[in-house]
């Protein structure tokens, strides 16, 4: 990047703490209005972009993934042994093979990265900034030393900023500092030497805005924050996910059967006085053709062409592996707003109390708002209840009725008052302190409330609308509101909106539950407008019981076990704090099972965090969509399904992949170790068993592309390594049985010598381990009633056949290759029916009594969670010099939780 000319700046947001706030826009060029579109384009020149990692592909990392096997390693240090000592032929052979399989493995995986990249690309994180005079959002990534940027409720602080306002301000810091309670913020200096925890006129990057609103201007970005320069530390190892954890798990039974394997044959050989050299190429073969080295290539190349198939149905992961834990939930646990109803709020009326009017009503909810709906042009960010207030008919005509009123101070919304306070003034100096919020928390502020308000209030919620509460009481000496000036109020009226069930809701439903997927609302709103919801799309059934919506009042009065249980008999859990969704995701994941959370709020991102799988949307809090593994483009329980469906469907795909291993493949392997104990010569030469692999993993790379029964996607998956080792035991042995049938066929009817028992065994075994994937990818009758794709019937087809042609080409003679007798083709066909055949027949006793148990769920340590899921929000698609950051994230849009 080309260095031009720019401002100076603080050397850090210590030294900026330290100043007045005009002083840091003096000491930075920069002017409370914001910077002009032209100055931040230089300045983005001179400082880079806002990022402190890139998620951009790297052919470097993705070739050594491929190369850093031990295996491998001794496989080609053997072979050079082996060069030098005069057996050059095998040995080129041996390397040329290993060159291809990494080849293989590396295109396969660099084309997953470069789907991953594009994916990542596809999400972005904003900020509303002060650009030209006016707010703007802006790309996080985009932002500079010098921006002057408003800070609101569930917001994450996109830079280490110098606080310009501070209205009850608060941040949760624990990121930085480990520090479990908000901090308050103001916009004072602080004295030189002041800890990073105590900068209390400094919002900074990666913290989270907890409480009240603020502005402030940026004084660092990138790895120059505060937080970026913990993130530089933190390297790129990411979370596992629970699939890589099963994922390791059978890699590493392989490996430990594969160990103990090459060992006894290694020492065998040596025993019977076979060449060292010999026998050590040929027990590390063994090991290479045992371990999954394609596993991950498959692993890859399924979650990509996954990726690239959710993306289409709008959904986006920020992270490949997070595909297959979407497809292992069973209960999803979500607000109504936007997934049941449309989420598109409307203003319908306004009820006043007796001795006011609706215009009065109207008047004080709009003048009740942090943001000034007035202002000309779409407002950026609020609440969408406001919004809908602002935008309605009804407010643009009391626009002229609100000219003459100024605002002295406000309590910004949170979610333990759920209500907003402030003060305003008339033209004739009268201040008054307007109230606005929940019902429930409005009224039991309120004096002498009218019975006939409290029914109006429960034919609303009765109707299922949502409902804000306004009260106001007179405050001649007050300009900074605080929560104890919320009292003695008198109640003016109630606003109602309107925000209707969706049309196909209820067919989203009826699909979830097909697969196997329990639905539980959990929700801020109303117990009865709730309810009334979930009974109007059939989601809670006709049992009056089951009717009953749990409170947070009732949730603190149970015990854990309590709750576990009233959660399996509950379906709507409403009036809750963010500390109680989190509780209700934490006791349900005890009993088992993926345990899903879909929410878009600052007070959802506890619960999201909790969750095995958190879901967000585009149109969700910053807070929210940092803390989610998945995001919706569209807030639809449909485009959910789809993922879910996607998630089960690449399971099952790679699920196959594994099954091949512990059964044909591993039994061939262990065909070769045996039959090299009582066998004149190698049963098969290094270099041979080496292309066998390569061939069956190269058929074995069609397998994403492959159909999924419909019975397999409608339950959860989950990894059970003990039926993969219970499958390994049962189907290895007859892969075995056939080889060793294979060895009397040569030996006693064909008397073979070494050359052409090697070609025999090389064409049935290579035949028998590809073809049997007909059979074991599904638990149905293969072709009558499961049939293969395309690609992979001819993956397979095209393996086998490969296999026996070769023994016929040139290249026999360089591979240790001899042509076969026509005899023997007829009695390899035979072979591969009654091989099938076996393995159906087996298939119907191991899946008569087969039963699983979910692994128990490894959560990462939790402040190491947050900072790597918090620091992949700043990334960048350029390659990262260490001097900036960047930001990647779900898409854009703000929004606060309504009342």
């Amino acid at each position: 990047m080309v260095s031009v000319p720019g401002p100076p700046t603080p050397s850090d947001i210590t030294a900026a703490a330290c100043l007045t706030g005009e002083a840091v826009l003096r000491t930075m060029d920069a002017a409370a209005q914001g910077l002009s579109s032209a100055e931040a384009t230089r300045r983005l020149d001179r400082w880079g972009p806002n990022a402190v990692s890139s998620h951009r592909a790297r052919f470097l990392p993705v070739l050594w993934h491929q190369l850093r096997s031990p295996l491998l390693g001794l496989l080609l240090a053997g072979a050079i042994a082996s060069f030098f000592v005069g057996e050059r032929g095998g040995a080129l052979i041996i390397g040329v093979i290993v060159a291809l399989s990494v080849g293989l493995g590396f295109v396969n995986e660099y084309r997953a990265e470069k789907a991953a990249e594009a994916l990542h690309g596809q999400i972005h994180h904003q900020a509303v900034a002060l650009r030209d005079g006016r707010a703007v959002e802006v790309d996080v990534v985009a932002l500079v030393p010098g921006d002057v940027v408003e800070l609101r409720l569930g917001d994450i602080v996109p830079a280490d900023m110098r606080l310009l306002q501070a209205n009850g301000l608060e941040c949760a810091e624990s990121v930085l500092t480990g520090e479990s309670l908000p901090v308050p913020k103001s916009t004072g200096p602080v004295p030189t030497g002041t800890a990073l925890a105590d900068l209390a006129g400094c919002a900074l990057m990666g913290t989270v805005v907890q409480a009240g609103s603020g502005l402030g201007v940026v004084v660092t970005t990138g790895a120059s924050t505060e937080f970026g320069k913990i993130a530089a530390g933190l390297g790129a190892h990411q979370l596992e996910t629970g699939f890589q954890i099963g994922l390791r798990r059978f890699s590493m039974l392989l490996v430990y059967v594969a160990g103990a394997l090459t060992t006894s044959i290694f020492i065998i050989n040596v025993a019977l006085h076979r060449p060292v050299i010999d026998a050590l190429l040929f027990s590390l073969a063994i090991a290479v053709g045992i371990t999954p080295q394609l596993l991950p290539a498959v692993v890859s190349t399924s979650l990509a062409a996954g990726s690239r198939r959710m993306a289409r149905h709008k959904v986006l992961v920020k992270r490949l592996v997070c595909i297959e834990d979407l497809g292992d939930v069973d209960v999803l646990f979500t607000d109504k707003t936007g997934t049941l109803t449309h989420g598109r709020v409307d203003f319908v009326r306004a009820t006043p109390v007796p001795g006011q009017a609706p215009d009065t009503v109207l008047r004080w909810g709009l003048l009740c708002t942090e943001a000034d709906g007035s202002a000309a042009g779409p407002s950026v960010g609020g609440n969408p209840l406001d919004s809908a207030l602002w935008d309605s008919p009804a407010a643009r005509a009391e626009h002229a009725a609100l000219k003459g009123w100024t605002r002295a101070g406000v309590l910004p919304f949170d979610h333990e008052r759920r209500m907003i306070s402030t003060v305003v003034r008339d033209a004739t100096g009268v201040t008054t302190l307007v109230t606005k919020g929940a019902p429930e928390s409005v009224l039991e502020r309120c004096t002498d409330v009218p019975e006939t308000a409290r029914a109006a209030l429960a034919a609303e919620f009765a109707a299922g609308n949502r409902v804000v509460a306004v009260a106001t009481r007179p405050a001649p000496d007050t300009t900074a509101p605080t929560a104890a000036d919320e009292s003695d109020l008198r109640l003016v009226g109630l606003l109602v909106f309107l925000d209707p069930p969706k049309p196909d809701a209820a067919a989203a439903l009826r699909r979830l539950a097909e697969l196997g997927i329990t639905v539980k609302i959990v929700t801020g709103d109303n117990p009865a407008v709730a309810a009334k919801v979930c009974h109007d799309l059939d989601l809670t059934s006709a049992d009056p019981a089951a009717h009953g919506a749990l409170t947070g009042t009732d949730i603190d009065a149970l015990g854990d076990d309590d709750l576990a249980e009233a959660i399996t008999r509950t379906t709507v859990f409403a009036r809750v704090s963010p500390a109680h969704k989190a509780r209700i995701v934490q006791v349900r994941r005890t009993a088992g099972g993926g345990v899903a959370f879909l929410g878009d709020g600052v007070n959802d991102a506890l619960a999201l965090h909790a969750a095995d799988v958190g879901i967000s949307v585009d149109s969700g809090t910053d807070v929210a969509k940092d803390a989610a593994d998945v995001i919706l483009l569209e807030k639809d329980l449909d485009v959910l399904a789809d993922g879910v469906v996607e998630g089960r469907r690449i399971f099952a795909n790679t699920i196959k992949y594994v099954l091949m291993g512990t059964s044909s493949n591993f039994g061939n392997m262990f065909s070769a170790a045996g039959a090299s104990l009582f066998l004149g010569f190698l049963p098969m030469l290094p270099s041979q068993i080496l292309l066998n692999n390569l061939l069956y993993d190269a058929s074995q790379l069609a397998i994403p592309t492959d159909t999924v029964d419909e019975v397999q996607l409608r339950r959860p998956s989950h990894w059970d390594i003990a039926f993969i080792r219970r499958f390994m035991v049962c189907f290895g042995p007859i892969s075995s049985l056939f080889d060793f049938m294979t060895f009397g066929v040569m030996l006693w009817i064909f008397h073979s010598g070494a050359v052409q028992f090697r070609t025999g065994w090389f064409v049935e075994s290579l035949a028998t381990q590809t073809l049997v994937i007909f059979a074991i990818r599904t638990r149905r009758i293969p072709f009558w009633r499961s049939r293969p794709s395309l690609p992979l019937t001819l993956a397979a087809l095209g393996a086998a056949a490969v296999g026996a042609v070769l023994p016929a080409t040139p290249l026999a003679g360089i591979l240790g290759f001899h042509p076969l007798p026509v005899g023997f083709f007829a009695a390899l066909a035979a072979m591969v029916v009654a091989y099938l055949s076996l393995i159906e027949l087996g298939k119907g006793f191991f899946y008569r009594d087969r039963s699983t148990s979910p692994p128990a769920a490894t959560r990462p340590s939790p402040l190491r969670h947050q900072l790597l899921r918090r620091a992949a929000r700043f990334s960048t698609g350029h390659p990262h010099d260490g001097q900036t950051a960047t930001v990647s994230g779900p898409i854009s849009a703000r929004g606060e939780p309504g009342y």
